[in-house]
């Protein structure tokens, strides 16, 4: 059974950090990619970011891009998402995700994700 639990989200101000993290068990962590998604009030879930099964590749949406860091540990099965110059934008519930299918690339789409975690909340005051 995959289980994909989330930690770390909290309130912080604009400009500082934080850094979530994701612990994967049920599958064999390092050979599946990985995602963050988030969802904000009122709006539809949003791809953030993705790491390949090995590490070696990485994509981000535009919005976040130069601001926030995956990383994968397939010693530890977690991926962490480490987020600085936060922004009020950036409020949302992430969520962590595994593809569905094995040693293959990174994808935006969520359909080609299986499993979620139950989402941690960030809010970012102004």
């Amino acid at each position: 059974q995959v289980q994909l639990v989330e930690s770390g989200g909290g309130l912080v101000q604009a400009g500082g950090s934080l850094r979530l993290s994701c612990a994967a068990s049920g599958r064999t962590f390092n050979k599946y990619s990985m995602a963050w998604f988030r969802q904000a009030p009122g709006k539809g879930r949003e791809f953030v970011t993705a790491i390949s099964w090995s590490g070696g590749s990485t994509d981000y949406v535009a919005s976040v891009k130069g601001r926030f860091t995956i990383s994968k540990d397939n010693a530890k099965n977690t991926v962490d998402l480490q987020m600085n110059s936060l922004r009020p934008e950036d409020t949302a519930v992430y969520y962590c995700a595994i593809q569905r299918l094995p040693l293959r690339g990174i994808y935006r789409d969520p359909v080609e994700y299986d499993h979620w975690g139950q989402g941690t909340q960030v809010t970012i005051s102004s």
